[in-house]
């Protein structure tokens, strides 16, 4: 304990000196559920020095997932058909409701923390629909799942095109990126050339976050827009081959529906034709068809579509902490864990942040 908080101590001294040489703000954005957590519950923006400062973009994968896509599962659970997903989604509401208060009106809804416990639930449910949600990381384990006979509503994401639609749009401030480490572990450092601005890779400690602010501010003192690597006990360069083959095995690249950024270009994983009887976007489109896609388009008063992209910080939505409450969510950056009005809400009183 004593040897990691002297290397706190030096690493901070270091982003410090860093911070005075550059002079000006510098806007670092960490782009990772993991992240986010790791930053609010160490204080970690409490710490730095004041012209370094850290935003949350769009990391968490429960508060990605565009609104349509939650109203599409409600709807097919309140017509009988039986769901599983993963805990945090079951409370994400939308205008039919959520997954939860479906279950309520007795709709067969199961929480899952695996898709092995999705194959199982369907040997009970032949019927059932797995929720596949997640970047990189989670994809593959719902590709093996479909190629074992699970039927799924795809919202799985390629995480590195969101990256570029930030950068594109330029409505926040990006000096560099904290790149997200479990999504590297699968697509590797190499994938991330193609972003021209500093990155890097981290870990998901405190040590690991200071160290990757402190290779960040490194590159842009020296102009330099680069891909560090701050977690090589995990990330290689070419990522983890074998995953990469079990994702493009089940899964087309296609357009992708995220919330707050709408269709972002080939940043969706759609499952290919020959697995067109285990898609439920088209096994169950009679039923998808019905649904009125404008309402999912209501407005709630919920600016999580802004807090993802980095526009606005939690405390900026009229919502936060007043009538949007953990325990009374109105978007899904208040639902999940890693989202950033939970973390901002749960660690306020702690760090103030």
């Amino acid at each position: 304990m004593k040897k990691r908080m002297k290397n706190t101590e030096k690493i901070l001294k270091k982003i410090n000196a860093l911070a005075l040489e550059i002079g000006r703000d510098v806007y670092l954005m960490e782009v990772c559920g993991t992240h986010t957590q790791a930053i609010s519950r160490n204080g970690i923006r409490e710490i730095l020095p004041k012209n370094v400062i850290l935003t949350t973009g769009p990391g968490c994968p429960v508060c990605v997932t565009a609104q349509e896509d939650i109203d599409a599962i409600v709807s097919l659970a309140l017509s009988g058909i039986p769901v599983a997903t993963y805990g945090d989604m079951l409370r994400v509401p939308g205008f039919y409701g959520s997954l939860d208060k479906a279950r309520e009106k007795g709709a067969l809804v199961f929480d899952v923390y695996s898709t092995e416990q999705a194959l199982e639930l369907k040997k009970e449910h032949p019927e059932l629909v797995f929720f596949g949600l997640g970047f990189e990381t989670t994809a593959p384990m719902t590709a093996y799942a479909i190629k074992k006979g699970l039927t799924v509503y795809s919202t799985h994401k390629l995480f590195i095109p969101a990256m570029q639609a930030l950068l594109e749009r330029q409505e926040a401030k990006i000096d560099g990126f904290i790149s997200p480490g479990h999504v590297a572990t699968i697509v590797g450092t190499d994938s991330f050339e193609k972003l021209k601005v500093a990155q890097v890779v981290a870990g998901f400690n405190a040590e690991d976050v200071l160290a990757a602010i402190y290779m960040l501010l490194d590159q842009i003192k020296k102009n330099k827009k680069e891909v560090g690597n701050e977690y090589k006990r995990s990330v290689k360069n070419k990522g983890n081959e074998k995953a990469l083959k079990e994702i493009f095995d089940v899964f087309d690249v296609t357009d992708g529906n995220w919330r707050g950024f709408g269709i972002i270009p080939g940043s969706g994983l759609e499952l290919k034709e020959k697995y067109a009887t285990q898609d439920a976007k088209k096994k169950y489109a009679h039923i998808l068809s019905q649904m009125d896609k404008k309402k999912s388009q209501k407005q709630t008063g919920c600016r999580c579509g802004e807090i993802i992209r980095g526009v606005m910080n939690p405390k900026q939505c009229p919502l936060f902490g007043k009538i949007c409450v953990p325990e009374n969510p109105y978007g899904p950056c208040m639902v999940s864990d890693e989202g950033a009005c939970n973390n901002s809400f749960r660690y306020k009183k702690k760090y103030g942040n």
